[in-house]
């Protein structure tokens, strides 16, 4: 018979679900602490203020699992903190902490997501330029 209800947690969706909750919960604590008025750009600075935080400290948590031996951070959540606006944060972790410096193929997918990153916001200044003018 078949469980009923019960969903597998993996780390990647744990870890996933718990950077998210951190991000969220660290931006909207950033929105009350500075009480900045809700508005989109205000929201935004926040969730890249939280999100880079979530990141690093997420990189450096993952330094002391590989240090202790213990369980490790998926990757794919560590490249998904970073697609979600924590590039910076994850850039400054992997410099600090000397961790996944050596690994070619993480690195090929962080500047990746970087090279993403920039395109996108080219992108939008340049289509808020051109509708200014």
């Amino acid at each position: 018979m078949a469980r009923r209800g019960r969903v597998r947690l993996t780390p990647t969706r744990f870890h996933g679900a718990v950077g998210l909750a951190l991000a969220l919960l660290g931006g909207a604590g950033l929105m009350l602490l500075f009480r900045a008025a809700w508005t989109p750009f205000h929201l935004l600075a926040a969730w890249m203020a939280a999100i880079n935080l979530t990141a690093f400290a997420y990189f450096g948590y993952d330094k002391f699992c590989a240090r202790a031996g213990a369980r490790r951070v998926p990757e794919a959540v560590l490249h998904g903190l970073a697609l979600a606006g924590g590039s910076v944060g994850a850039f400054l972790a992997m410099g600090l902490f000397r961790h996944k410096t050596a690994k070619g193929r993480f690195r090929l997918a962080f500047w990746l997501i970087v090279a993403l990153q920039l395109t996108v916001c080219a992108w939008v200044v340049t289509v808020l330029w051109q509708r200014r003018a």
